[in-house]
């Protein structure tokens, strides 16, 4: 299977290269399955039902979430009917939503796409190590699904790796998102697992973290807040992870990231041409 993942999409500069790209790239590389992390897609803050839709549209297959699923209040109500939008898996029980779904291509076969958050210098929720285990234990690559993706939104490089490697050989993909700064670590771990420990984000790059760079800067420089973080209105870019699966055992034989815009390095899956 071909799968593509997409970082944190920030604002509108995230949403309109994801427009503007990915229904391109679904053709041209025959993408079986794509997960895009929206979390921020809403000006930088959370989504709403209108932009999840338009994501879907673009190509998603489903939508992860992460630290701001709750920042547009709509979002409480609309995951409900909405199951391609995966909130983290460790939020308390009784949590709107689903930290997981099922995702049927269009030749059939599964792919599970788990949603946790981490714990290190984030909100203090459930273990994501037993969270994860569980949900991927009731649907196990090769007998419940043909491919796994696994979104580890979490600031500490540390516990994603930790995570990661805690899922090689069980997972097709295991990736980290949140921090919106990809990273240089792209490689298929010893059991079979692609892994990354941030695939960046979708937005643009002249920016702090996809902000407009000003307020950040004063902030860190005065230590007063003056304005709101505003999502940086440049041209945006893509970021994420191409991977390909052999189909008998559902792990990754083949990765490599994406970088697609005019800031950061371009990046392509060269063996897909």
């Amino acid at each position: 299977m071909r799968l593509l993942f997409l970082g944190d999409v920030v604002g509108r500069a995230g949403r309109e290269a994801v427009a503007a790209e990915l229904p391109r790239l679904r053709d041209r590389w025959k993408l079986d399955c794509v997960v895009i992390n929206g979390e921020n897609a809403a000006g930088g803050f959370g989504i709403t039902e209108a932009i999840c839709d338009e994501l879907i549209d673009a190509g998603a297959d489903a939508v992860t979430l992460g630290n701001h699923s709750w920042d547009q209040r709509e979002a409480l109500v609309f995951i409900a009917r909405q199951p391609r939008l995966v909130r983290p898996a460790n939020y308390p029980p009784g949590t709107p939503g689903r930290g997981a779904t099922l995702v049927e291509t269009q030749s059939g076969r599964s792919v599970l796409v788990v949603n946790v958050m981490g714990r290190v210098e984030m909100e203090p929720l459930d273990d994501p190590f037993r969270v994860a285990n569980d949900e991927i234990d009731a649907c196990p690559l090769g007998r419940g699904c043909d491919a796994i993706v696994l979104d580890i939104h979490g600031e500490a490089t540390a516990e994603k790796q930790a995570i990661g490697w805690h899922f090689d050989g069980r997972a097709s993909l295991a990736v980290g998102t949140h921090t919106h700064v990809p990273t240089a670590d792209t490689r298929i771990l010893p059991g079979g697992t692609a892994f990354q420990t941030d695939a960046g984000m979708c937005g643009d790059y002249v920016s702090v973290i996809g902000f407009d760079r000003h307020e950040p800067i004063r902030r860190m420089m005065e230590k007063t807040p003056l304005a709101r973080w505003e999502a940086a209105s440049g041209i945006g870019s893509l970021s994420g992870v191409a991977v390909e699966t052999d189909d008998a055992t559902g792990l990754a034989v083949k990765v490599g990231r994406v970088q697609i815009g005019p800031t950061l390095p371009e990046a392509w899956p060269d063996f897909w041409g």
